[in-house]
């Protein structure tokens, strides 16, 4: 498999980002966006928090 260089990975990034020319986003985007968002919100839990900081206190 050939490796991609960063250039190449965001001009593909954005390219899925644009908005398409031709017609509108399909009815089961915005729902998809409200369950990211959501899910993004949430706080971190504790446990994933203590381990973080053990980790940089090893440091």
């Amino acid at each position: 498999m050939a490796s991609k260089r960063m250039s190449d990975v965001k001009k593909n990034d954005e390219h899925m980002h644009s908005p398409k020319k031709a017609g509108k986003r399909p009815d089961w985007a915005s729902g998809l966006r409200q369950l990211y968002d959501s899910v993004v919100e949430e706080p971190l839990p504790d446990s994933f928090s203590d381990l973080l900081s053990k980790l940089d206190s090893e440091d």
